[in-house]
């Protein structure tokens, strides 16, 4: 694992010489934050040494490096989820390598179906907490340069970045919900009692990314924030049938007001 790393990180530092701040991934019909940030360096997920690569539509697979919002910024424009048959430490990889390289905080978005009564499409949610109900990325040897065995999981989601996230979207007249993000494997969309039990154990959206990204980056003491856009609902008289083209058409939709949120919480980091 650590030789892994550190040869995905010669790579990128040899290609780029660029020192990052903040780590940034984007969802699903999410990647249109990279038109803000100003483009230094970009790398196809297939050249870098150990990377998996994309397969999901919506999901460029480029590595971008450059400034946001006056901070150097690395950005995964597209990742990787467990149903496309990676192990959860392939998924997690490129976390490791971003820490690696240096940012000091992570930010995550993705799409996902809301299952609170109260939420409607379109909905941005920022995450305060999650339900695992994946494998644990951590299950196996622990590497002590990497985090401790047992990691602290009661500030997954730093309160911090919350708050500041929260005071920007009320600067700029975006509403905002909060609440707790269960992560599923997929890549079945979720039966209507599925919906129903996320509901009953505390879940406010669903979806199949973020939460094993989170725990690695926690697992090496990286603060998180994240975001989630709700592209369909699990509500019961609300469910329809949707499909993945839909789900990447309403995230692009909301997509703008999560890029002005994170554009701003990124500069005031």
């Amino acid at each position: 694992m650590l030789e892994k790393i550190n040869q995905s990180v010669a790579f990128i530092r040899e290609k780029t010489n660029f020192n990052p701040e903040v780590g940034i991934i984007l969802g699903t019909g999410l990647g249109g934050l990279v038109r803000e940030i100003n483009i230094e360096h970009s790398l196809n997920y297939q050249d870098i040494p150990n990377f998996p690569v994309s397969t999901v539509e919506g999901h460029q697979g480029r590595l971008i490096l450059g400034t946001l919002a006056g901070k150097k910024v690395i950005a995964m424009q597209g990742r990787f989820h467990y149903y496309e048959g990676y192990t959860m430490q392939e998924v997690t990889f490129p976390v490791r390598v971003m820490k690696f390289l240096g940012i000091k905080q992570l930010i995550v978005s993705n799409a996902s179906g809301g299952v609170n009564p109260n939420f409607e499409i379109g909905d941005i949610m920022i995450i305060t907490d999650h339900i695992n109900l994946m494998p644990n990325p951590l299950i196996g040897k622990n590497y002590d340069e990497l985090g401790p065995r047992f990691p602290d999981m009661s500030d997954a989601y730093d309160k911090n970045l919350v708050e500041k996230a929260e005071n920007i979207a009320h600067k700029l007249g975006v509403k905002v919900q909060k609440g707790t993000y269960v992560g599923v494997t997929g890549p079945t969309l979720e039966t209507p009692s599925e919906y129903v039990y996320f509901r009953t154990i505390g879940g406010d959206t669903v979806g199949m990314s973020t939460v094993p990204e989170v725990i690695i980056a926690r697992h090496m003491h990286l603060p998180c924030f994240a975001i989630s856009i709700i592209t369909d609902l699990g509500v019961p008289g609300k469910i329809v049938k949707v499909t993945h083209e839909e789900v990447q058409h309403i995230a692009s939709q909301s997509e703008p007001k999560m890029t002005q949120i994170i554009k701003s919480l990124v500069g005031e980091l």
